[in-house]
């Protein structure tokens, strides 16, 4: 399969060097996604095509959502596992299979944090697992403050700011992914940018 390399995406870019000064360049080198998918020549694209194409991507989504690779390579899964459910490997009937992926990560990500807030009102803080050897490949170590900013947000600041900045979706689009209005996705964008902005700072 042929692979279309993206260049550096422009919001995550600005958001980036908003919030990271003169560092935002190197982290958008880091975090961007590595590849996209070239357009399929006749034949509409199977699970197989879909996962080959975007699981690294949506492993990296999932990561920014739920702070521990294991976990969002789990989630991951879910997904790929609830796209297969509902439309087979060959996708029949679905007309836009990155946008329901999308949907299908995020929802399966909120599913683990409300159990891991479950789970945390009857046993010590999550301790997430030590980072593996590939985790490198994901994510530069310095740029664990950025994340540890996002994660402080709220989850529909997070999910909104990872979706515009990260997977550059436009409002629209978060709006569907979501289930919100374009004036929430607009309003909760601009909280969160000043939320996570004052959060870097404080952290400097």
């Amino acid at each position: 399969m042929q692979y279309a390399i993206a260049a550096a995406p422009p919001w995550w870019s600005r958001l980036l060097a908003r919030v990271s000064g003169s560092e935002g360049r190197a982290v958008v080198r880091e975090l961007r996604p590595r590849a996209r998918i070239a357009p399929y020549d006749e034949r509409p694209p199977t699970l197989t095509d879909l996962y080959s194409a975007r699981r690294l991507d949506m492993v990296r989504l999932a990561l920014f959502l739920v702070d521990d690779l294991h976990t969002a390579e789990d989630v991951v899964q879910d997904a790929f596992a609830a796209v297969c459910r509902a439309y087979g490997t060959s996708l029949d009937g679905l007309r836009d299979p990155a946008a329901y992926l999308h949907t299908a990560v995020v929802n399966a990500a909120r599913s683990v944090l409300r159990r891991r807030r479950t789970a945390r009102g009857y046993t010590p803080p999550h301790q997430p697992a030590g980072a593996p050897v590939d985790e490198g490949l994901l994510l530069a170590e310095e740029h664990r403050t950025v994340l540890d900013a996002l994660s402080q947000l709220t989850a529909r600041q997070r999910e909104v700011l990872v979706l515009r900045y990260w997977s550059e979706l436009t409002e629209a689009q978060i709006a569907r992914t979501l289930g919100l209005s374009c004036g929430t996705v607009k309003s909760t964008a601009s909280r969160a940018l000043d939320a996570l902005e004052k959060r870097l700072e404080a952290s400097r």
